[in-house]
């Protein structure tokens, strides 16, 4: 993760420190959250059309370069497109993944003058 995607969900993130309960509350701020998509026989998850769109974009970014250079993102792309799934599905999962990974990091560590707003 470059600096630039990493100063947009972190400025995300600390706009918004009160609201983050969750993995599913990151990913909805950050707009990947899956919205069921369906309409008669096929069932479909798009992505949350809401959300930080500077955040999307770096979970976007982030994504594309963890499939060119990534040999286990490469893989799970193999495996999901053999699977039925299109590039554009896979994207999705792969940005609520990541999303969900840099929750368990930005969660571990606090933010700065948080206890004293909570105190």
């Amino acid at each position: 993760m470059g600096p630039d995607s990493a100063a947009a969900l972190l400025v995300a993130a600390g706009e918004n420190h009160d609201r983050l309960d969750s993995d599913a509350s990151f990913a909805a701020l950050c707009g990947v959250s899956p919205v069921e998509h369906s309409s008669g026989k096929s069932k479909h998850r798009r992505l949350n059309r809401g959300g930080n769109r500077q955040a999307n974009a770096a979970l976007y970014r982030i994504v594309l370069t963890r499939l060119r250079w990534d040999e286990r993102t490469q893989a799970y792309l193999e495996r999901r497109t053999a699977e039925g799934k299109t590039k554009r599905e896979v994207i999705r999962c792969l940005k609520r993944y990541v999303a969900r990974e840099l929750f368990r990091c930005i969660s571990a560590s606090p933010l700065p003058g948080t206890a004293m707003h909570r105190g």
